[in-house]
């Protein structure tokens, strides 16, 4: 069975219709992005699809023992909370010094188990928090717009990261993500939501929907049709997973 999957989930917070009847499923070792305008609805529905978010009708199912390991879109640590990198992986449950050691060293971090969390740049931060979800050994690793605050650079070394993960590990990847130019050629599919599920398939497919270019047009934020202009002499439009929501 998939890994995990929804059948028509929606979520209303503080009397509105945040999400209306989205049907999802993600494969063992798929990467799946996730994208849409601010406030479509992204984060609250991978935050539904791990518990986070009560449902207001639906359903979600997960594979037995499935294993989650999950990177917020933020997380906020008081200054002057004195608390070390090794502190906070060790929390809730302590971990192996040499497993820490290990995962630290896979997402480009040696000898920095001793560092002060709120001493740490913006990229080690997001690396800190990618190696805490990597220690429950994960078979989906979901990523909620993890690279908010990185600059370019800082971007594109991520998602070169999170691809090296996925190929030593195997796990699926389920991205939420504004930044279309970098994940694009990473995704296996492209799912594009506004409350609902506007349009979905391969990248390719995608970018020629309607209902996706209403949304983002082809402006700054329409990374996605430039991929396809770009690519359309080698694959061609390819529009037959797209379906209106």
């Amino acid at each position: 069975m998939s890994l995990i999957s929804a059948q028509s989930l929606s979520v209303r917070l503080d009397g509105r219709d945040v999400l209306n009847n989205v049907d999802f499923a993600i494969e063992a070792g798929e990467i799946v992005t996730i994208v849409g305008p601010n406030g479509s609805g992204k984060s609250t529905f991978v935050r539904a699809l791990v518990g986070a978010v009560a449902l207001h009708r639906g359903e979600v199912r997960r594979r037995a023992g499935l294993k989650i390991g999950y990177v917020p879109q933020r997380l906020e640590i008081d200054p002057t909370l004195p608390i070390t990198v090794s502190r906070f992986l060790n929390l809730p449950v302590r971990r192996d010094a040499g497993v820490i050691r290990d995962t630290l060293a896979r997402v480009g971090l040696d000898d920095i188990s001793a560092r002060q969390m709120t001493a740490l740049s913006g990229g080690q931060f997001q690396r800190v928090l990618l190696a805490r979800a990597l220690l429950v050994g994960p078979d989906l690793l979901i990523l909620d717009e993890a690279t908010q605050g990185l600059d370019q650079p800082g971007v594109a070394a991520f998602y070169v990261l999170i691809e090296s993960v996925r190929r030593a590990l195997g796990c699926a990847i389920l991205m939420v993500s504004h930044d279309l130019h970098v994940v694009m050629s990473a995704s296996d599919r492209v799912i594009c939501i506004n409350g609902h599920i506007c349009c979905e398939g391969a990248p390719t497919a995608v970018s020629a929907a309607p209902e996706y270019r209403a949304l983002f047009g082809l402006g700054t934020q329409g990374a996605l049709a430039l991929y396809q202009h770009e690519h359309d002499h080698d694959h061609g439009p390819d529009c037959g997973h797209d379906h209106a929501g």
